[in-house]
């Protein structure tokens, strides 16, 4: 079973948006794949921890799979918040 290491960070700008990392050595991580677009819209970004990552490891709120395929094509992988929150907080705004 191969696994993947990843460290995720937290947007100071966007709740509920956890951005994943590869991570290559104990020390590296590679902040250059993440887009500039991407980076103005989290702001800064805040350390949440370190994981491992494997296919039969279930995730909150992500598909393992989507993950671990998303940080080996593109050293990065976004997490926002569900959907139907989203539609929630919509919806609640027009009242």
């Amino acid at each position: 079973m191969k696994l993947t290491n990843c460290a995720i960070y937290k947007s100071d700008r966007k709740t509920d948006y956890y951005l994943y990392l590869r991570r290559e050595t104990e020390q590296e991580i590679d902040f250059s794949c993440i887009p500039e677009t991407l980076t103005n819209l989290l702001g800064k970004l805040e350390y949440v921890m370190d994981l491992e990552l494997c296919e039969s490891r279930k995730l909150a709120q992500a598909e393992v799979k989507e993950v671990i395929e998303s940080l080996q094509e593109s050293g990065f992988y976004l997490q926002t918040p569900p959907k139907y929150e989203r539609v929630n907080f919509i919806e609640n705004s027009k009242l």
